[in-house]
C-alpha cells in the first residue's frame, strides 16, 4: 500500500528502504558522442551529471530525504554536492550549473545517493556520499544497508582516537576504509572491512580513476552492474541498488554484483582475466562467515547452512517492480504471490482490487489464479503530497479520503477480496474497509501477499519494535475483527518462499526472512 501521503496519527507506518546507490564511468569515446537517456540527449561535461541525476531519480522510491552526487575527472580531486529533499529539489538546474562550464574538467566517474535514514538523523550533516582526504587523496562512499555490529565498530575507532561526526554506519564504513586498514591497496582495504563486518551493505566507493561496486558476503542489499550505450556502442559502465535505473539512462544489464564480490570499474583499460580488454574486473569475492554465526531472534546462536541471505522484502515491496534479482524481474514475484496467495486463501466473492498501487502486480496474480476480475475500487489522488496542511478535525474525519476516492460503480453491492502486501501497524487498513463498505460494498475481505511481520530488522529497513507490530498484538481473529473485515489471511512463509524461488537463477539460493522468522543470518551484534 502507497501511504505517503497519509498524515500524522492518520498515516500507516510505511517500510521503507535504507538507501539507493547508483554510479557510472564514461570512457573518452561517452565523452565525445551523443546519446539519448529519457528522451533527452546528454553529451560533454553534462554527460555525467545527466546520467547521475536520471540514475537517482529512477531510485527515488529507496530514499527520499536527501540526495549527493560527487564526480571526478578520473584525477585526484572530488566534486560533492549535496541536498534534503528529493533529486529534483537537492538539484536543481542553478546548483549543477556550478560543476559545468568551459573552465570545469570533463567529468568521467561519478556515484549518486538517495537516503533514507535507519541510523542517523535526516540532517544535511548526514547526507552522503561522504568524502574523506587521506594521504592517497580523496576517495567517496556510498552506502546502501545497515552494520550489524555498528556499535563494536564504533568503539573500535573511537578506541583508536578517530573522532566522529555523524551517527550514521556511512562515516564508520569510510573510518575503517582510510585509517584501520593495514594496507594501502584498495581491494585488501575493502577485504580488510569486510572480514570486520559480514552485512549488511551495498557499497560504491569512488577514489582516484576507479570505481569500486562491493556487495556484503551475504547478498543482503542488491547491487547490479549495466553497459551505457550510444546506439550499439558500448561507451561506459553503471552500478545500481537496481536495474530499473538502466533503462532511463541508456544502459544495458549485464549481470548482478554476487554477493561477497569486490568489482573495480577504471577508466583505464584494465584486461581481465580472459585477456580481453575491458574497464569491469572482478577484484575479489570475500565468503561468507561460517554457520555458527547465525542467530535466532533472542541473539542465540543456531547451526544453519551458509546461504545467501538476500532481504526477500524487496521483492515483496521495496523493489521497483519492472527491477530484476536473481534472473527474474520483480513484478513476475509478485504476480506468483497473488496466485499462490489464492491457493492458499481463496475467497467467494465478485471481484479482486487492492489499494493503489504497489500491491497490483499481487491482486491481478490472484485474481487470474481465482478467475476473478481484476477491477478498480479506489481512484488516488497522485497530487496531494505531504502538504503544509496541519491535522484538524475536518481532515481526521476525511481520513484516507484525502488521497483515496471510490469508484462507486465499481463496488456498490459488490463482494471485494482487497489485496494488500503488508500490514505493519494497522492503522489504515480499518478506515480503508470502512470506505469501502460507506460506499456500498456488501462484503470486504482482506488477504496480504506476505507473512505477518513480527520481528524488527536490523539490517536497513525501519521496522518497528516487536511491540510496535500488530502481528504481535493481535490474534488474526482480533485483527479481522479491528478491521472489519469478512476474513482475513495472509501469505504463508513457506508461500513467499516459494514464489520466490519458482524464478530465480542463482546458485545457491537464499534469502533473509527475519522479519517474519526472527532468524537472523548473523549473530546480532546487541
Amino acid at each position: 500500500m502507497d501511504l505517503d501521503a497519509i498524515d500524522n496519527e492518520d498515516q500507516e507506518f510505511s517500510l521503507r528502504e535504507s538507501c539507493g546507490v547508483y554510479g557510472a564511468i564514461l570512457f573518452n569515446s561517452g565523452i565525445n558522442s551523443e546519446a539519448t537517456t529519457a528522451g533527452a540527449s546528454y553529451r560533454n561535461t553534462s554527460s555525467m551529471l545527466d546520467l547521475l541525476v536520471l540514475g537517482m531519480t529512477a531510485l527515488q522510491h529507496r530514499g527520499q530525504e536527501s540526495a549527493g552526487l560527487v564526480v571526478s575527472d578520473g584525477g585526484p580531486k572530488i566534486c560533492v554536492q549535496r541536498g534534503m529533499g528529493l533529486v529534483a529539489q537537492a538539484f536543481t538546474p542553478e546548483r549543477l550549473a556550478s560543476l559545468l562550464g568551459a573552465d570545469k574538467p570533463v567529468w568521467r566517474l561519478g556515484l549518486g545517493h538517495t537516503r533514507y535514514s535507519t541510523l542517523g538523523a535526516s540532517e544535511s550533516i548526514n547526507c552522503q556520499p561522504f568524502v574523506v582526504e587521506t594521504t592517497c587523496g580523496q576517495f567517496a562512499v556510498a552506502h546502501n544497508g545497515e552494520l550489524v555490529n555498528a556499535n563494536r565498530l564504533k568503539s573500535e575507532i573511537l578506541q583508536a582516537g578517530i573522532g566522529l561526526s555523524t551517527d550514521t554506519d556511512s562515516e564508520l564504513i569510510t573510518q575503517m576504509l582510510c585509517t584501520r586498514s593495514p594496507s594501502q591497496c584498495w581491494t585488501e582495504r575493502i577485504t580488510y572491512f569486510m572480514s570486520k563486518c559480514s552485512t549488511s551493505y551495498s557499497l560504491l566507493i569512488l577514489t582516484g580513476d576507479s570505481i569500486y561496486a562491493v556487495r556484503d558476503p551475504f547478498g543482503n542489499r542488491p547491487l547490479c552492474l549495466g553497459e551505457i550505450l550510444c546506439g550499439d556502442e558500448v561507451i561506459g559502465y553503471a552500478v545500481s541498488s537496481e536495474s530499473c535505473a538502466f533503462q532511463s539512462t541508456s544502459t544495458r544489464l549485464l549481470r548482478e554484483v554476487q554477493p561477497g564480490e569486490i568489482v573495480r570499474l577504471s577508466i583505464q583499460q584494465q584486461p581481465e582475466l580472459s585477456g580481453a580488454a575491458s574497464t569491469i574486473e572482478t577484484c575479489a569475492i570475500v565468503p561468507r562467515p561460517s554457520a555458527s554465526s547465525s542467530s535466532n531472534a533472542t541473539g542465540a546462536s543456531e547451526s544453519t547452512a551458509v546461504l545467501p541471505a538476500m532481504c526477500i522484502f524487496e521483492y515483496v515491496y521495496f523493489a521497483r517492480p519492472d527491477s530484476q534479482f536473481e534472473g527474474q524481474q520483480v513484478y513476475s514475484v509478485r504476480r506468483r504471490c497473488g496466485a499462490q496467495l489464492a491457493s492458499e486463501s481463496p475467497c467467494s466473492v465478485d471481484l479482486v482490487s487492492t489499494v493503489p498501487e504497489s500491491a497490483t502486480p499481487a491482486a491481478m496474480g490472484y485474481a487470474s489464479a481465482c478467475g476473478l476480475p481484476y477491477v478498480e475500487v479506489f481512484c488516488k489522488n497522485r497530487y496531494i503530497g505531504r502538504t503544509f496542511i496541519q491535522p484538524s478535525n475536518l481532515l481526521r474525519q476525511v481520513g484516507v479520503a484525502k488521497k483515496f476516492g471510490v469508484i462507486e460503480e465499481n463496488v456498490r453491492d459488490k463482494r471485494i477480496v482487497l489485496i494488500d502486501d503488508s500490514i505493519v501497524r494497522g492503522n489504515t487498513m480499518g478506515p480503508i474497509v470502512s470506505l469501502l463498505r460507506s460506499h456500498g460494498a456488501s462484503e470486504v475481505h482482506i488477504r496480504i501477499a506476505s507473512p505477518p511481520l513480527r520481528h524488527p530488522c536490523y539490517m536497513g529497513i525501519n521496522i518497528p519494535t516487536k511491540e510496535e507490530l500488530i502481528a504481535n498484538k493481535l490474534t488474526l481473529e482480533q485483527l479481522r475483527r479491528a478491521l472489519n473485515a469478512d476474513s482475513l489471511a495472509y501469505l504463508s512463509v513457506e508461500g513467499l518462499h516459494k514464489a520466490v524461488s519458482a524464478g530465480c537463477t542463482s546458485n545457491p539460493i537464499g534469502h533473509c526472512d527475519a522479519c517474519l522468522t526472527g532468524k537472523y543470518p548473523v549473530q546480532l551484534d546487541w
